[in-house]
């Protein structure tokens, strides 16, 4: 008998896993025994080393580009997963835009590229992925933010697409129900290597009640337990922001 943990004989499709916080769940679902399939953009090199990772823990992966905002490329890099593993019993929804602007200075583009990634795209691949969810327990996981709770003043366009993928998750886990579970994880402040903003990282930190920011393996563990939860459980929105967002 497989631990509650394992996903042995599981197919599990993630959306932008070449780097940072989708990198860290392509490596742990491969850990835990899935065939994994993960999309790229434009991180080729970085999407070949995931890969090479992957494989060297003698797990199966495909690496495959695919620009989700295009409806036609999502229905093929679809078909490929199918092609190369027969089925799909994951999806998790990881690949996202995330953009800093004052409200005023917001462009009409810069807020339709924020919501053909952030929503879009998740609706556009999981409509495509649920008649290979359907009949298997199938399982969908959006990547949300405590942006969509919290209203980021320098953020409108980002916290607008991230709470209307909330709602997504909530609509979909209604409409799909019993067949397939749909559930969201909402990362807080995470640390997921150097970068600009040192000094707001810091200042978030003292404020979060565990004083700390997060890490790429509590968002990964948060995954995890919906990859492996039980089917009973969907439409839950998990908030892993340290209680941040209790402030």
């Amino acid at each position: 008998m497989q631990p509650v943990t394992s996903l042995q004989g599981k197919t599990v499709l993630l959306t932008g896993g070449a780097r940072r916080l989708g990198k860290a769940m392509v490596l742990a679902l491969a850990e835990s025994g899935a065939k994994v399939a993960f999309t790229y953009l434009s991180s080729t090199t970085e999407a070949a080393e995931t890969l090479r990772q992957l494989q060297s823990s003698r797990a199966e992966g495909l690496a495959l580009r695919c620009d989700l905002r295009e409806e036609s490329a999502v229905q093929q890099m679809i078909a490929q997963v199918i092609e190369g593993f027969g089925a799909i019993d994951i999806l998790i929804n990881n690949a996202g835009l995330f953009q800093t602007a004052k409200l005023h200075e917001i462009s009409a583009s810069q807020w339709d590229d924020l919501f053909a990634v952030n929503v879009r795209a998740p609706f556009l691949v999981s409509r495509h992925c649920i008649p290979h969810l359907r009949g298997r327990g199938g399982r969908i996981i959006n990547l949300g933010s405590l942006g969509a709770l919290k209203p980021w003043a320098t953020h409108a366009h980002y916290c607008s697409s991230k709470a209307a993928l909330h709602m997504l998750t909530q609509v979909m886990a209604k409409a799909l129900a019993p067949e397939i579970a749909v559930n969201c994880v909402a990362p807080g402040m995470i640390e997921t290597g150097p970068g600009k903003d040192a000094e707001l990282r810091t200042r978030l930190a003292a404020r979060t009640p565990m004083k700390r920011n997060g890490s790429p393996q509590d968002v990964v563990n948060a995954v995890m337990y919906f990859a492996t939860a039980p089917h009973f459980i969907t439409g839950q929105i998990l908030t892993v922001d340290g209680g941040l967002g209790l402030l």
